[in-house]
């Protein structure tokens, strides 16, 4: 691994850092996006300070293997975080870490979703039983598992009658719900002011003014969990959109013909069903809309604090998700298999001193692996040779690039969603295939999609100039055999590019071991 650091790149200082992940954040839920409902005015300056990424994309979800590509820069085929609670292998690259050899002290505030590799901890280790340890190389400024006991002993310390099991604290209101309302809109029982993201604004702002920091850079993971479930928003965010106002949903006409499009879809849909009722289902959208506006107030308030520290003219600040939310539309909720809503998610680039004409929209493909060199370049360190990554950099240095981007950029992104459940076999008995064969891969271009599943799963195609919204699966149509075997090969050499090069670009020689990096990510993805 290539240890080096240039600190003085473009002769600048170097910077303060600041990596804030929104759980479960669709990418058009933003009012610079031109979404007809939400208002993120405090994202949206962030966009017009920085570069906004249109087209970026999630490796993979839920939130563990999201997460897991975002800090290794590793595709899931490659880091192997399958689900929640699938340890991450200790030998991995991990962007904590590389941050720690360039000489910053990397604090969480929130979480990483990770668990450990099991062989690295004693039998009776308390930490295999949970997934929601802190990414090695974190410091820990605050960890707000699953348990979320630093908020709660917070709201205490504030006066705030707390219930006597945590998780209750998400019960709503007992109040009456208005004509008009559906079943999500009751508000919580605490304040605007008292929220999740305002306690985890609040821990990072002290840390970042602290003494402490001295004049050393700081580097700061500020995940949000906002507006991941439960679905539930305080006032007066709970009422702030009207359900009657709510866009429509992309699904066909009833669950039963969109369970009817392919076996993994009806065997979801008795999972995570969107509800049944209409104004109910409104409703989730205008709450979801809702939590997106609370955590929205207090990234502003975040990024107001940078500027009252005097930070922000040396601090990059890069905001992005784990995943998407499928909120209704083909009648899921959550996020899970192929479908664009899942994986679709915001990416904005704040870099003072390195963006050329800042407020630009990037339309060429990235993915949340790009995060990982970009950061690393940013700060003048070099990204290791395991990275399925690409250095977003010629984007925010060259406006003039095409709106394919640089020569050899990606001309598709490619997701994946593994559905394996260790501890039962019931997943395999509802397809009739393995363990192993409980993944699905997707390449999507501008034009298309192919989605592959393992197992003799039939795949699923979309003509995304003729069904943008991924309706009439086509994998059938002799018509497009040609063009469909187009992608599947296509996809088949992602795979053969991007496996794991380590030992396989290593040779023992008479001369000792040598090894030699592949080229840049991305290569040779153009249209076959």
């Amino acid at each position: 691994m290539n240890d080096s650091v240039d600190t003085s790149a473009d002769n600048l200082p170097r910077p303060n850092i600041l990596l804030i992940t929104l759980d479960q954040f669709r990418a058009e839920c933003l009012s610079t996006a031109g979404h007809p409902n939400v208002k993120t005015p405090n994202l949206d300056r962030l966009a017009e300070q920085g570069l906004r990424f249109a087209n970026h994309y999630s490796n993979c979800a839920p939130c563990a293997p999201g997460r897991a590509s975002l800090l290794t820069g590793l595709w899931q085929m490659n880091h192997r975080v399958t689900n929640n609670g699938a340890p991450l292998a200790d030998n991995l690259p991990m962007l904590p870490r590389e941050l720690r050899r360039a000489g910053y002290d990397p604090t969480l505030f929130g979480y990483t979703d990770t668990a450990l590799d099991p062989a690295t901890l004693e039998s009776d280790d308390p930490r295999r039983c949970s997934y929601e340890q802190p990414m090695d190389g974190f410091s820990v400024g605050v960890l707000l598992d699953d348990n979320i006991d630093p908020w709660i002993d917070w709201l205490a310390d504030q006066g705030f009658a707390v219930p006597d099991e945590n998780r209750k604290i998400y019960d709503p209101a007992e109040v009456p719900i208005p004509e008009g309302r559906g079943a999500t809109w009751p508000p919580s029982t605490y304040s605007a002011q008292q929220t999740e993201s305002a306690f985890l604004t609040e821990a990072a702002l002290n840390w970042i003014s602290s003494p402490d920091r001295g004049t050393q850079p700081w580097c700061a993971h500020l995940s949000y969990l906002r507006p991941h479930p439960p679905y539930l928003a305080p006032s007066p965010y709970n009422d702030m959109f009207d359900p009657a106002d709510m866009p429509e949903v992309v699904r066909h006409p009833s669950m039963q013909l969109e369970a009817e499009q392919h076996p993994f879809l009806a065997a979801a849909l008795t999972i995570v069903p969107s509800p049944a009722e209409e104004l109910d289902q409104r409703q989730l959208q205008a709450t979801y809309f809702g939590m997106i506006a609370e955590v929205d107030h207090q990234v502003g308030v975040l990024l107001d604090g940078l500027d009252q520290l005097g930070c922000t003219e040396n601090t990059i600040v890069i905001l992005t998700s784990d995943h998407g939310e499928q909120l209704g539309d083909h009648w899921f909720v959550e996020k899970l298999g192929f479908f664009d809503q899942s994986y679709r998610i915001p990416l904005i680039i704040r870099a003072p001193g390195r963006i050329e004409q800042a407020g630009r929209v990037i339309k060429a493909f990235s993915e949340n692996v790009d995060i990982f060199p970009t950061l690393l370049e940013l700060i003048g360190a070099t990204p290791p040779d395991f990275c399925d990554g690409a250095s977003l950099l010629p984007f925010l240095e060259q406006p003039a690039l095409a709106a394919s981007g640089p020569e050899n950029w990606r001309s598709a992104v490619q997701f994946e969603f593994d559905f394996r459940e260790p501890n039962s076999t019931i997943i395999e008995s509802i397809f009739g295939i393995r363990q192993d064969q409980c993944a699905i891969s997707v390449i999507r271009d501008h034009e298309a999609k192919y989605v592959h599943f393992s197992g003799g799963l039939p795949p699923l195609f979309y003509d995304l100039r003729e069904d943008p919204e991924e309706l009439h699966n086509a994998a059938q149509d002799p018509a497009l055999a040609s063009r469909i075997l187009g992608y599947a090969q296509r996809l088949l050499s992602m795979k053969l590019e991007h496996s794991d090069p380590r030992l396989a670009n290593t040779r023992a020689t008479g001369f000792g071991t040598i090894h030699r990096a592949d080229p840049p990510r991305p290569g040779s993805q153009s249209p076959t």
